[in-house]
């Protein structure tokens, strides 16, 4: 990428923010569904920073049990400390563990970015909650063997009820969902909370990501064989159901569902649907701070007419640039590109390259450039 590099350089000039990289990521034959997300994580500041942090406090210790966690933490750390701005990576190290420790990766199968995303997140959280238990039960101690985790995790299972672990992955990625169900028959409103790490929602044709999270959290009404047995009346009733946001996220993930399946056919389809994602998005129907502002810094785009083949890419904001990466290759883009990636207004169009994860970070949450 020496050329492509240096004319990123070239096109930013002196306006090259001062300590940042941009480097590409080596394809292994199928990653660029890995690659797309990291690079949506790696611009991700404040997961960058929280994630150098553990890097910087944990490199030194030899007994560390390689996992998900200390290779990207490994990645990220090589990005960052590199002597040139711009260049190319092999997260092969990465993506080697991520192949022994899920087969779903394994294959040269075309894969889902966004079931990476979830897999990754989620490993990542249990890695954190494992080390604070094993470092609570004995300060001195690293990180104890997979099978005693187990056997740990297991025999709490049958103890008191403590409160969940916040890692400072839920600081940056996880919401509270409220589950409302209010019986028709005697006003009882009964609530459940939720957690997520993402929010996916169902699209339709030529719509906003506004109205998309309206119908995320319209009314449902249950009747006939769906009635809702109440406990207040202790009889299936008549019930109105509804899903708001309790407690926003500080940085918003929303995946949005192209693959859908269709009977008629016995398989999946890709949606090409016009979805707007807006660069500044506020959000509506939340319980509290109903006034929440957020602001794009990230997407991960589906190339690709289908579901089972085709291509990811990301495009990225740093220091108020928009970039383009597609494994290997970086280029800085306009921000009016970025409607492009919105969707196809008619079912059948040539442009296949669609919005497909996308990632919000709150307004004055934090110092992100």
């Amino acid at each position: 990428m020496g050329a492509a590099g240096s004319k990123l350089e070239k096109a930013l000039g002196d306006q090259f923010p001062e300590g940042e990289r941009y480097f590409g990521l080596e394809n292994f034959g199928n990653t660029c569904y890995c690659n797309s997300v990291l690079q949506a994580l790696y611009f991700c500041v404040p997961f960058r920073e929280q994630l150098l942090d553990y890097y910087a406090t944990n490199k030194n210790i030899a007994d560390v049990e390689e996992n998900l966690l200390t290779c990207l933490a490994d990645l990220f750390s090589q990005i960052s400390s590199q002597k040139k701005k711009t260049g190319v990576i092999a997260p092969k190290r990465f993506v080697q563990r991520l192949k022994k420790q899920n087969e779903i990766f394994r294959s040269y199968m075309h894969q889902d970015a966004h079931e990476f995303l979830n897999f990754l997140l989620n490993e990542l959280v249990d890695t954190l909650e494992k080390e604070a238990k094993a470092e609570k039960s004995d300060p001195e101690a690293s990180l104890p063997p997979k099978k005693a985790v187990n056997g740990l995790k297991n025999a709490q299972a049958n103890g008191p009820t403590k409160e969940p672990l916040v890692t400072w992955v839920h600081k940056n990625f996880q919401g509270i969902l409220t589950n409302e169900t209010r019986c028709l028959q005697c006003e009882t409103v009964t609530a459940r909370d939720e957690t997520f790490l993402d929010l996916s929602l169902d699209i339709e044709q030529n719509s906003s990501i506004t109205s998309c999270l309206k119908n995320f959290s319209s009314t449902e009404t249950l009747n006939a064989e769906d009635k809702f047995f109440c406990d207040k009346c202790c009889s299936l009733q008549e019930a109105q159901k509804r899903m708001k946001i309790k407690k926003p996220p500080h940085i918003l993930v929303i995946h949005l569902k192209r693959f859908k399946y269709i009977e008629q056919l016995g398989r999946y389809k890709k949606l090409s649907y016009r979805v707007v994602f807006p660069l500044e998005l506020k959000l509506s129907n939340t319980l509290e701070n109903a006034d929440i502002e957020y602001s794009l810094f990230a997407v991960v785009v589906h190339v690709g007419s289908g579901p089972n083949h085709g291509h990811y890419v990301s495009l990225v904001k740093s220091h108020d640039h928009w970039l383009f990466f597609d494994d290997e290759n970086v280029e800085m883009i306009d921000e009016s590109v970025i409607q492009t990636f919105f969707g196809s207004a008619q079912e059948f169009s040539s442009n296949t390259d669609h919005g497909y994860i996308l990632f919000y970070e709150s307004l004055g949450a934090s110092d992100k450039s």
